[in-house]
């Protein structure tokens, strides 16, 4: 993300000097850090006044400093990894096999491989404070003479132990989102923030650590040999027979080696993790942007300017949380919102907030509408209705019109009462639908299915007036032979369409067809595979979850629009607020509309499960929730301040009655 962001002056004059200030108070927190590992390293209850002193004369010793130089420069190697991967919108696989790719994907393989990295330098500055049989690699062997080097299993059982508990780290960040960055909803200052966190990141290390602890002994029982030998042959080092081999259930069970491996990676855990703590603390701090500037060379510093910006998203981000704090709480930059630009009169800032915030609403509201489509289509068909063509001709509305102020999306809103007309809109391969459900193309959709959603020839006896799609079950002899269409009154079969040559050479070959069975055999046999299923099918919440990724900006700006609105009833002077109150109301209550439908698939209402102790910040599975209680609240917001005004607004019949439960609070 940094280096493809770099020439954005916010990353530059703004992130990368937060991500500096949280990496250097990472490595001002080492020194107290390892103190207290040195003093767990070498707990001793039965010798205190031995076990004080060794750990005083350890933190002084000139090893001990050159550990500490080094594990300086992991926390500084973690902390910039996680400036490169950090990112606001969370990755959500909506399978096994999606998963499966992003653990593979090469750009993790990097990551992985420096955590590895990382792990084993964090090992060894662990092997050497804590000394003893675990100081070296190599020792000489007393019965084979002092010339003849031994390898010492200890040291290299805990080097393995931080490699693999730094991949077991990397993996996990990408299982658990970890790199995702949450903007908590309550203010708080930076250093109670920090405070309030410690235990958490305390109890998580020791807890992840007991799991990684348990992981590696089951791998270096059954692979334990493999890198042992490997050493022997490259260093030339030989193993002492009279030393019980640890890849046994008799040398595993060493308390004291269990001991000293889980409190190295909990050590080494709880650098990182506070590392990650800092950097989530100080990237999501409040920015407050200038909503207008006397100087052009700053002009795309101000609010109304980087608000519109698509990239970087953090930028994006921390704009919509200024807005929608400064709409709630600062009536002086409320006022610069509703000024009018000198000379010419116009309210270029709230026409340029506006813009943006309908435009996100309206861009929610076609996912939505997709989804919902995509879904029905994939087998819950729906028949039509007066209710959805009337909710057709509402959603309609907030694009249609000569509104300057409404969004204008650059694709159609299509009501999910349209599922047989998928075809003529974009196809199952549309960009909105293409994250959250598999296409008719995949191995597990089924033929029938294909049948229904297939375009409709203009010669076909289909073609035309049959609208219901009961009709599509009945069995092709109906139209098959003309005694049966006198005999039940039917019309007269349609004339056989007479092919043109175009049209006959456009017919697919002999091969082409041939290829064309031959794949479908080979679908319909991978998805009879019980392995090819559970990669393939799709997780309960995770289309849901992905659709409302990026939510948070759409809550801010429900937010900053439903404040400002309620402010315009008394400190708009000029009435520019006033001109887009249709908009407004068209807008949001679609989003309604949208997210209700939502609310009654399957699994959308269902509260996700209580994840374990991880550093996994789980904000973004409950978005959906936050953004449905957003939309209410916003909406009895301004019907509460206005009450009996909004009835002079412009509107359809249909919102004007949706528009007065929430006046009567009936909502």
């Amino acid at each position: 993300m940094f280096s493809v962001q770099q020439s954005c002056w916010f990353i530059r004059k703004v992130i990368c000097w937060r991500a500096a200030a949280s990496i250097a108070w990472a490595v001002l927190l080492l020194p107290p850090t390892t103190a207290v590992f040195v003093i767990f390293s070498r707990f001793s209850i039965f010798h205190p006044v031995q076990w004080i002193s060794e750990c005083l004369s350890l933190l002084l010793s000139i090893g001990a400093i050159f550990s500490l130089i080094l594990l300086c420069g992991v926390v500084i190697v973690i902390g910039f990894l996680n400036l490169e991967y950090y990112t606001v919108i969370p990755t959500i696989a909506c399978s096994k096999i999606a998963l499966l790719g992003q653990l593979l994907h090469p750009r993790q393989f990097f990551n992985s491989l420096v955590h590895c990295i990382m792990g084993m330098i964090v090992a060894w500055c662990c092997a050497i404070t804590i000394g003893g049989r675990y100081e070296t690699l190599g020792y000489s062997c007393q019965q084979r003479g002092p010339t003849h080097m031994c390898l010492n299993e200890y040291h290299l059982f805990l080097l393995l132990s931080g490699a693999f508990t730094g991949f077991s780290h990397s993996l996990l960040g990408v299982i658990h989102n970890m790199n995702y960055v949450a903007f908590h909803t309550v203010q708080q200052y930076k250093y109670l923030r920090f405070k309030g966190s410690i235990p958490l990141v305390v109890k998580c290390s020791a807890t992840q650590a007991l799991y990684s602890l348990r992981n590696f002994l089951i791998v270096y029982y059954f692979l334990g040999h493999m890198p042992k030998a490997w050493l022997c042959k490259t260093l030339n080092l030989e193993v002492d027979s009279s030393v019980h081999s640890l890849d046994t259930v008799g040398g595993l069970l060493d308390l004291s080696l269990l001991y000293h491996t889980w409190i190295s990676a909990s050590f080494l855990l709880f650098t990182w993790y506070t590392t990650l703590l800092l950097f989530r603390i100080f990237v999501t701090e409040l920015y407050n942007f200038p909503v207008q500037i006397s100087f052009t060379d700053d002009a795309q510093q101000c609010l109304p300017k980087v608000i519109a910006e698509k990239q970087p998203m953090i930028l994006k981000f921390l704009a919509l949380q200024d807005l929608a704090l400064l709409s709630q709480h600062s009536p002086m930059r409320r006022a610069e919102v509703f000024s009018l630009s000198q000379p010419g009169g116009h309210p270029h800032n709230w026409n340029a907030i506006s813009k943006e915030c309908l435009w996100l609403l309206s861009d929610l509201t076609q996912r939505l509408v997709a989804h919902h489509d995509t879904v029905a289509t994939n087998g819950r068909t729906k028949s039509l209705s007066t209710g959805s063509e009337r909710k057709s001709s509402s959603e309609a509305s907030v694009t249609s019109g000569d509104d300057p102020f409404s969004p204008r999306p650059a694709v159609l809103l299509k009501t999910p009462a349209s599922v047989f007309a998928r075809s003529m809109s974009g196809g199952p391969h549309s960009p909105l639908t293409a994250p959250f459900t598999p296409d008719l193309d995949s191995p597990f959709s089924s033929p029938s299915l294909r049948r229904l959603t297939a375009p409709v020839e203009q010669y076909s006896p289909w073609h035309g007036t049959v609208q219901s799609p009961h009709i599509f079950r009945r069995a092709p002899k109906l139209w098959s032979t003309s005694t049966d269409s006198k005999t039940n009154g039917s019309p007269p079969p349609s004339p056989a369409p007479v092919l043109s040559p175009k049209q006959e050479s456009s017919k697919p070959g002999i091969l082409a067809r041939f290829l064309k069975n031959r794949r479908e055999q080979v679908k319909n046999f991978m998805a009879k595979r019980v392995l090819v299923m559970y990669l393939f099918n799709k997780l309960p919440e995770a289309s849901s979850q992905a659709l409302f990724a990026d939510s948070q900006a759409h809550i801010w700006a429900l937010e900053g629009l439903s404040y400002l609105v309620q402010a315009s009833y008394t400190e708009d002077q000029f009435g520019v607020v006033q001109t887009t109150l249709p908009s407004i109301f068209n807008s949001m209550l679609v989003l309604q509309e949208a997210v209700d439908r939502h609310f009654k698939l399957p699994h959308a209402s269902s509260k996700p499960s209580r994840s374990g102790c991880t550093m996994e910040d789980c904000s973004y599975k409950t978005l959906r929730f936050a953004l449905r209680a957003t939309l209410k609240t916003a909406l009895y917001r301004i019907t509460t301040t206005f009450g009996e005004h909004l009835n002079a607004v412009q509107m359809s019949a249909e919102h004007r009655k949706k528009l007065q439960h929430f006046l009567d609070y009936k909502e």
